[in-house]
This record gives C-alpha cells, structure tokens and sequence, in this order.
C-alpha cells in the first residue's frame, strides 16, 4: 500500500476571524516539495477573503479525475501499440446539490483532444474502448461518486 501525503497550510492574518473576514488563502504542498498556493473559489467565497488566481478544491478535484484518467489512458495505449504523440483534455466539473442541499460535483466531464502517430492509428471504437477502460483502471474514478463521462473532442491544433 502507498501513501500519498499533501500538507494544507493556513494562517489567521486579519483580526475579524469570527464575522468571517479573513483570508482563505493557503498553500498546498505536495511530498515531492513543490507547494501550490490555493483558494477557495470566488463564487464560493467572494473576493477579497478568495483569491482566483489561485487554484481551489474543485478546479484541483476536475484536475485529479483528468489527470488520472490521461496517465491511464496512456499507459493502456502504449500496451495497444498506439503512440500518443499529445493529449490534451479541457475537462470541466459541474457542480448541483444533493438531496440535502449541499452543493458537491456531481459530474466531471473529460473532453480529450489525442493526436497519434504511427503505423497503428486507433478507430473511433477502439480508441472509446481505451477510455472506457482507462475508467476502469483509474484510481481517482474508482474512488469517488462522481459521474465521469468522456466526450472525446477534435485533435488539437
């Protein structure tokens, strides 16, 4: 079994912390060292308490699910014998409510743009054959309630 570890770190900089006027800006850092600065997003908390260049929790979560899913895909390819020249994915979460009413993402949907080379070029059932199992195989999809549906797109320029 693996560990995976990340390191969130948050400090109080404002004196109005119970009427909730405070920075949520903090930093992620990562085990391999890199660190990430990281916000909740403004239409989650509005400026200036959120900071939109920073990255938050559902862009990172839409992030992973890709991620994933792309590394997977990859290495399932490489089996098939198709060389992957560029993979790029636009993916977008949506977020509804639940019976409860909080907000969560009920969907993430992965749009990859795949440029091939080679003697051996994929059909468009086999290439959806990849996907599907890239799904299956992925560690982040198998871990989550989320729907994730693959839309592929055009190659990209």
């Amino acid at each position: 079994m693996h560990g995976h570890h990340a390191t969130i770190d948050w400090q109080r900089r404002e004196p109005d912390f119970l009427r909730g006027r405070y920075s949520r800006e903090h930093t992620w850092t990562f085990d391999g060292g890199v660190t990430v600065p990281a916000s909740p997003s403004p239409s989650v908390v509005p400026q200036p308490w959120s900071n939109p260049a920073h990255v938050d929790p559902e862009e990172a979560f839409v992030a992973a699910v890709s991620s994933c899913h792309m590394l997977t895909f990859l290495w399932l390819a490489a089996k098939a014998g198709y060389v992957v020249d560029r993979y790029r994915d636009e993916a977008v979460g949506v977020m509804t409510k639940n019976e409860n009413g909080v907000p969560w993402v009920s969907t993430v949907t992965l749009r990859p743009q795949i440029v091939y080379s080679g003697d051996q070029q994929p059909d468009a059932a086999a290439e959806a054959d990849l996907h599907h199992h890239a799904h299956e195989q992925c560690f982040i999809a198998q871990s989550i309630k989320t729907d994730v549906k693959v839309e592929p797109a055009n190659p990209p320029n």
